[in-house]
């Protein structure tokens, strides 16, 4: 069975961060209900005609140690999901890593993890889409510049040394995946931000939050970071040759730029540099124009969501506003290929941002956490079923280029790879700003 040339997705929430100290992990598999219910929660996904799932191993349960590996979930998961002609976009490390290996500072965890990609990708050969750590950003600012999750701290060489460990453990795993797999293609499911000054004195401070919030993507992308952000690097502790790495081992051209938009991805700045929430002001079109002008990659929405608020319609119509915000800026000349409504089913503690385990259920899903469909759940499978086959073909990206997860695979370790650019149907258009800043 052809898989579908859009990617409509929706996702399993495996989010695994350490609090208090690293003394307790919130394991959003385990309250959630998944490793229980996964046979159930895979047939949702078939029952709501989605093909695509970001889906991944528990990396705390699943890498044990260096090169020891316990695949048993993930080989009953994978299975069923082959079997499904469902197509996993792997989701490899998900906010956490196991407890030996501490926490984003580090220093080992870019090599030791791009061990566990390659051996993930030999395990399972026919996985051919990968996130291999999710919202790099996000990770780095809520571990070690904000202090809830791992290690907890709240300092700017603390948050860079996480950055730059975050964003090289991605690089080096989607190298180690192309040497398994040649045909890897990589999303980047990061948090499209904006910040906006709150009065004339805060205009410095959002303009410098403005420029933070692309660290991640530009060093991932090999782009050249602005000049204020290249003395913040190496004012916290990022060497030269660190720098230097990012610009000259990237993979830009295997990847889709995942974005990820929420109600809680604007926010407004006042004239010290403290934030608060500020709403939907620009909206997805807006800033993912700021996205795509910058990297110029085919886009994906990689994540989305809305609370079923009292009436149970509120969820429904901001997947109304999101979807007319994808053919928006679609039509307008942005090669969007993907949408995701994440998750599954509803999450647990997302309100406190997994930083208090007080069991509060966030009415977020498709499906409860009883597996009964949320009216946004009948939305999105209607809106599937229509556009489906009507979205226009006239695209600057026309397919992505996924072979279904039945197919026989032919990829080995040692086959020469080729330019991402003639294989995935798409031709990445650089900005003219593409190299500006320091």
């Amino acid at each position: 069975m052809a898989t579908p040339s859009f990617l409509f997705a929706t996702g399993i929430e495996n989010s695994c961060p350490t609090i208090r100290g690293r003394r307790l992990r919130v394991d959003e598999f385990e309250k959630c209900g998944h490793y229980d219910q996964w046979r159930r929660d895979f047939a949702l996904v078939q029952e709501m005609g989605i093909s695509y799932l970001r889906y991944g191993p528990p990396i705390h349960r699943t890498w044990l140690g260096a090169k020891r590996y316990d695949w048993s979930f993930a080989d009953v998961t994978y299975a069923d999901l082959r079997a499904r002609e469902i197509v996993p976009i792997t989701d490899l490390c998900h906010f956490g890593v196991p407890d030996w290996v501490g926490d984003f500072q580090n220093p080992e965890f870019p090599a030791l993890f791009a061990e566990y990609a390659a051996a993930f990708a030999v395990r399972f050969p026919w996985v051919q889409l990968y996130t291999p750590v999710n919202e790099m950003f996000v990770c780095a600012t809520f571990s070690a510049a904000y202090g809830w999750w791992n290690e907890q701290r709240s300092d700017d060489r603390s948050f860079v040394t996480a950055l730059k460990h975050i964003v090289k453990a991605n690089v080096l795993a989607m190298r180690a995946i192309l040497d398994v797999r040649d045909d890897a293609i990589f999303v980047q499911s990061e948090s499209s931000e904006y910040f906006h000054a709150d009065s004339p004195r805060a205009i410095k401070p959002a303009e410098i939050l403005n420029a933070r919030r692309f660290l991640s993507l530009d060093l991932n992308y090999g782009r050249r970071v602005d000049s204020e952000m290249y003395e913040f690097l190496m004012d916290n502790g990022m060497t030269r040759d660190e720098y230097h790495f990012f610009l000259d081992h990237h993979l830009k051209h295997q990847c889709i730029m995942g974005n990820d938009y929420y109600v809680t991805n604007e926010h407004r700045v006042s004239a010290d540099g403290s934030t608060r929430p500020s709403g939907e002001v620009f909206g997805y079109d807006e800033i993912t124009w700021q996205y795509y002008d910058r990297y110029g990659l085919p886009v994906m929405h990689t994540e989305t969501n809305f609370s079923q608020g009292a009436n149970g319609d509120e969820a429904v119509y901001w997947l109304w506003k999101e979807w007319a915000n994808v053919l928006r800026v679609r039509n307008a000349g942005i090669p969007v290929v993907g949408f995701t409504w994440y998750s599954l089913t509803d999450q647990i503690d997302w309100d406190t941002a997994l930083r208090e385990p007080n069991g509060n259920v966030n009415p977020l899903g498709l499906y409860d956490l009883q597996r009964n469909i949320r009216p946004v759940g009948e939305a999105y499978r209607q809106l599937i079923a229509e556009w489906r086959e009507v979205l226009p073909t006239q695209s600057v990206c026309l397919r992505v280029p996924v072979a279904s997860p039945r197919d026989e695979v032919s990829h080995g370790v040692g086959r020469t790879r080729h330019d991402s650019s003639q294989r995935s149907g798409w031709t990445p258009t650089e900005p003219a700003n593409a190299d500006g800043g320091r």
